[in-house]
């Protein structure tokens, strides 16, 4: 009997006050058409409703349009269990106005909390999120008032100090594909990840749930590679094909060949970014790259470090990202997380079995909030809750640690004239301020383990030397008391050595990486 049905019926199959498991990585492996079935289905009838909800990455594009924005209503939801919160306004309004249950954990940590549940082990055991609110020292990753259980749990094992992840049942998985067979054997063959779509699907089916699977065509048994089959038949309790407008690869494009190894293009395709803010941020922490390193680029500011790398023609990089690519040109906004000409394309939850056991040696991230002790904070300003995403698994772990941002935030304006950096007009948010709204990196934890850990903006770079957040560089023309020390709300402490930033930062010609 054929599994495939319409949305209509694969959404009556989902129970009110179910745990649903969703898969996407931004726009990346969604089932779109899970999201806009929900939605229509509550809006008319009022089920499904009260349902958790369960997922790694945030799955949107900063509008109400797409991903799980399409569920951001009151009565649909009971609880959101997420990492990455920074696109999906709609469930953060939620939230934030304490009309439901809200967690932000790790997202590396929910994609293994996955794999966890579906072998019924006693959840996910690890490191990651000591001393940051995901602790329940802190926060305990609660998000408002409402939320009282606590899913996180600190533990003593051998004398050392872990957290537990708590585990509980996944009652339906939504999760998608490009092609599945009838009896449900899927392959991905066009998507750009392949994410945690395995182990969501196992989370459900072992927790005597349903897994329902969106493709994008539905071919005749046995005419799929069985080596290229992600999500087995046995698995699938319904299929549903979409609709092409739901089934973009990604949200920044419907299909790109060379995201999934189908194509590899020239790089020197991609255009080199002007000389701005930036490009100079960036360009200072492209000095830091190691050739021999395994790194992780995060999202935003350390996008753009790829870009300088590709232009100043740096070879052989072993860049990852958290989705699973590794090798090739990591991409930039929507579409971040995909890769352009990788290597290879490995499940989420291996990847951050790597990440977490120390495997990168490099990892660049943004820099939003800095205190007087160095602990940073990406994840929440107030009624905007970004969420920390696998920034607490990456900068825990990697020995070297460099976080890009701007010096001020609101309205900066800057430019470059015959090698020097001239402020324009200064933004208007501190970013350096006496202490962190939330600790999402903290730097206790970074002198104990031992991190190399630097903050590079385009006026100046601090370092944490000897678990202190020194002043180690300035840009040439910026005075130290005027451009930097007057807009921050502590002094830090300043190296005997201060050095003036590297004049090839400021000059439109390429720097010259390649031959250093």
């Amino acid at each position: 009997m054929s599994k495939v049905i319409s949305l209509e019926q694969a959404v009556s199959m989902i129970p009110d006050g179910a745990t649903c498991g969703i898969g996407g990585f931004i726009g990346s492996g969604h089932p779109q058409e899970f999201s806009v079935g929900i939605e229509e289905s509550f809006l008319k009838s009022g089920h499904p409703n009260n349902l958790t909800i369960m997922f790694s990455a945030g799955i949107g594009d900063g509008t109400d349009k797409l991903g799980l924005n399409k569920l951001g209503h009151e009565g649909l939801l009971k609880r959101i269990i997420g990492g990455h919160w920074g696109l999906i306004p709609a469930l953060q309004k939620l939230v934030f106005e304490n009309k439901v249950e809200g967690y932000n954990l790790p997202l590396g940590t929910i994609s293994l909390l996955f794999r966890d549940i579906a072998g019924h082990r006693p959840g996910t055991i690890t490191k990651i999120g000591l001393k940051t609110f995901i602790d329940p020292r802190l926060e305990g990753a609660k998000m408002n008032e409402r939320t009282k259980e606590d899913l996180v749990e600190l533990m003593e094992i051998d004398g050392e100090e872990w957290l537990r992840y708590k585990p509980f049942p996944v009652n339906v998985a939504l999760i998608r594909a490009t092609y599945c067979d009838e009896d449900g054997n899927a392959t991905m063959d066009k998507e750009a990840a392949t994410l945690d779509s395995l182990s969501i699907a196992q989370a459900a089916k072992n927790s005597g749930g349903i897994v329902l699977l969106q493709v994008e065509k539905v071919v005749q048994n046995g005419t799929l590679d069985p080596r290229k089959v992600k999500i087995p038949g046995i698995y699938v309790d319904g299929i549903v094909v979409s609709r092409p407008e739901n089934h973009w690869q990604t949200y920044a494009g419907q299909y790109n060949p060379a995201l999934c190894g189908e194509v590899k293009v020239p790089v020197d395709s991609i255009a080199p970014m002007a000389l701005n803010e930036r490009k100079i941020i960036c360009r200072r922490a492209a000095m830091e790259l190691d050739p021999d390193a395994i790194i992780n680029l995060g999202i935003g500011m350390p996008e753009g470090i790829a870009n300088v790398a590709n232009e100043e023609g740096l070879p052989g990089l072993k860049l990852t990202v958290e989705a699973g690519g590794i090798g090739g040109v990591p991409m930039a906004g929507t579409a971040f997380g995909t890769c352009t000409n990788p290597d290879a394309i490995i499940d989420q939850p291996y990847q951050f079995d790597f990440y977490d056991g120390g495997g990168l040696g490099q990892a660049f991230l943004g820099l939003a909030e800095c205190d007087r002790f160095g602990n940073i904070n990406v994840s929440r300003f107030g009624p905007k809750i970004a969420g920390c995403g696998g920034f607490i698994n990456i900068t825990q772990t990697a020995p070297v640690v460099v976080y890009c941002g701007t010096f001020t935030a609101g309205g900066l304006k800057i430019s470059v004239e015959d090698g020097k950096l001239h402020i324009l007009q200064e933004g208007r948010v501190k970013k350096f301020i006496n202490d962190v709204e939330q600790i999402t990196f903290a730097a206790e934890y970074a002198t104990q383990t031992g991190q190399k850990v630097m903050y590079i903006t385009e006026r100046a770079v601090f370092e944490l030397l000897n678990g202190v957040l020194t002043l180690t560089e300035i840009a040439p023309g910026i005075d130290l008391e005027k451009d930097v020390l007057a807009h921050m709300e502590f002094k830090p402490v300043i190296a005997e050595d201060l050095k003036e930033m590297d004049a090839r930062l400021f000059a439109p010609e390429i720097m010259g990486l390649k031959e250093n």
